[in-house]
């Protein structure tokens, strides 16, 4: 029986829209959602309504827990936060370990979130684009082998890559943008990658 993954990259950032926000932020490395991103999410949860997914697993990032968050509340679904899955710690946009936002605060907003799940990855700083490939398709793996079902994962850039080229060895590199969609399907002879970083259904969402 054939089963789909579903890969999202997160929403639009907050800073990419204020970049005045960076130099003044507690946590200048979790930024939130802009408010085109959380409309993203939302459209998000809406393409994906009817695509009886069982499981969401998210990055622990603020933005990528936003998106998730707007889609779980449309599928009536947790929340996984897998570490894994995160942003690449990429020396060179990062000064030191990115600090994301503790539990008291995501508690209060995000009721979605699963605290009994625990992270099968951590990330270690600084990593090389070699070790984020590797760790964020590492993690991949063991999530479709551990949760045999219908998957969504909400990440970035860099996990989106990894986690299809693990499963789909040989995939070329293709554009990422945010709100994008990535949609594998499974079966016993493995996976294939059937949509690619597409964002038409945002745009038919919105009509």
């Amino acid at each position: 029986m054939n089963r789909t993954v579903w890969i999202a990259r997160h929403g639009n950032r907050f800073d990419f829209v204020y970049p005045e926000w960076f130099n003044t932020a507690e946590r200048r490395y979790d930024p939130p959602l802009s408010e085109d991103g959380l409309l993203q999410g939302y459209q998000l949860g809406k393409r994906l309504q009817s695509e009886n997914i069982n499981h969401i697993f998210s990055s622990p990032f603020l933005r990528t827990i936003q998106t998730a968050h707007q889609i779980a509340d449309i599928l009536d679904l947790p929340i996984k936060l897998e570490a894994g899955l995160s942003e690449w710690f990429n020396p060179n946009w990062m000064s030191e370990t990115p600090q994301t936002h503790p539990r008291e605060i995501l508690e209060d907003k995000y009721h979605r979130i699963d605290w009994n799940y625990c992270s099968y990855l951590h990330p270690q700083y600084p990593e090389t684009e070699t070790e984020v490939n590797y760790r964020t398709g590492k993690t991949a793996k063991w999530l479709v082998d551990n949760f045999p079902d219908n998957l969504l994962l909400v990440g970035h850039s860099a996990s989106v890559m990894g986690a299809t080229q693990i499963l789909v060895p040989n995939t070329p590199i293709f554009k990422t943008p945010v709100g994008s969609l990535v949609k594998l399907i499974g079966n016993q002879q493995g996976w294939q990658l059937e949509l690619a970083g597409d964002t038409s259904h945002l745009e038919r969402t919105q009509k």
